[in-house]
């Protein structure tokens, strides 16, 4: 299976980071191909809500790092998603990368594929991450993904904190039961 991580963290050493390291060690030994978009490093426009995609057979007006990251998630079987919490929700990062994937949602629709979401956030209050899984649940709905599973890091402040914990390996066991 072929396999997309896509991460929103600006931070290429953060708590998010490390969860996207276990997770793709885990899918690799299982045989997996593994290709990692670190959109939270990449420049990426957000969507402008032109529609020019609509009538351009899904061609997006900006010349961007998504032009080289949009044929590797149309050719693959699943797309990972991995941010920190970033007050309540994704990173704007991801929130850039996912809404310019309007572009081509027809073609995402009409392959199926699976999906995962990968979180931390600094807070441990209950509801810290309702926010993003409620968006997670909603977006794999509306493009029809099958959910195979959640990593939800809370309290996880910065990378030392969150490597000392069960989290890593929970991503590496989710990486390695596909």
């Amino acid at each position: 299976m072929k396999i997309i991580v896509v991460t929103g963290s600006p931070h290429k050493k953060g708590t998010t980071a490390l969860l996207a390291d276990e997770f793709i060690a885990g899918a690799e030994t299982k045989g997996h191909t593994v290709v990692r978009f670190d959109a939270g490093q990449e420049a990426i426009s957000p969507c402008l809500g032109c529609y020019h995609c609509v009538s351009h057979d899904g061609v997006c007006v900006h010349d961007d790092a998504m032009g080289t990251v949009i044929p590797e998630v149309l050719s693959s079987d699943m797309i990972v998603l991995v941010t920190p919490i970033y007050y309540f929700g994704m990173t704007a990062q991801l929130k850039i990368f996912l809404d310019r994937l309007f572009a081509r949602r027809v073609d995402i629709e009409q392959h199926p594929m699976k999906s995962a979401l990968l979180a931390a956030c600094g807070g441990s209050a209950p509801g810290s991450m309702d926010g993003l899984v409620a968006h997670y649940q909603c977006l794999g709905r509306y493009l029809q993904l099958e959910d195979k599973g959640m990593v939800l890091a809370t309290g996880m402040h910065t990378r030392k904190d969150i490597a000392g914990t069960e989290f890593p390996a929970m991503a590496n066991q989710l990486g390695k039961s596909l």
